[in-house]
């Protein structure tokens, strides 16, 4: 009985191996199915692509979907697009706050029929102001990611989503 079970384990093993060669992967050895490719431009504003940071570039390996960062020419906007609910979608403020960036959190702001969270950033005389919002195309929308990652885990919301962060220097 349990040579029969070892058998079946390796054979489970040996098909999980095997399954990733049957899809076409990104860059990031991920699963990138129905991608519609970036927005041109955001709130009114035309989008210019930027090069990922090496900290954005780190992050993309093995995340579930895509990391975009553009300029509108004021702003500073990343873009992720996710086809799956995850851990590895985390809050900026975890990225502002591991570079060294002392947060003040804001109240959520509503533009429109938009909830988006935000804060200040600080670091040395830079003053950021960051916003961010998660949203999935059908109307869903979240400003706090753990409540999008519980929402995606109880079935409550589908993917793609896209989890946009906007900031804007603000002086000193």
């Amino acid at each position: 009985m349990r040579s029969v079970a070892t058998i079946a384990f390796a054979g489970l093993c040996a098909l999980s191996a095997l399954a990733p060669l049957a899809f076409e992967s990104s860059a990031s050895g991920h699963v990138i199915a129905g991608f519609p490719g970036w927005p041109t431009s955001f709130e009114g504003r035309k989008l210019t692509p930027l090069p990922l940071t090496a900290i954005e570039a780190r992050f993309q390996q093995n995340f579930p979907g895509r990391v975009g960062r553009f300029s509108d020419g004021k702003r500073e906007i990343v873009i992720r697009w996710v086809d799956q609910g995850t851990r590895k979608l985390h809050a900026s403020s975890d990225c502002f706050k591991a570079n060294g960036y002392q947060l003040t959190v804001q109240p959520v702001q509503i533009t429109g029929n938009e909830r988006w969270s935000g804060f200040i950033a600080m670091r040395g005389t830079q003053k950021l102001e960051v916003r961010e919002r998660i949203s999935d195309g059908r109307g869903g929308q979240w400003s706090d990611v753990s409540a999008w990652y519980w929402a995606a885990q109880l079935g409550q919301t589908n993917g793609p989503w896209w989890a946009i962060t906007v900031a804007q220097n603000v002086g000193s």
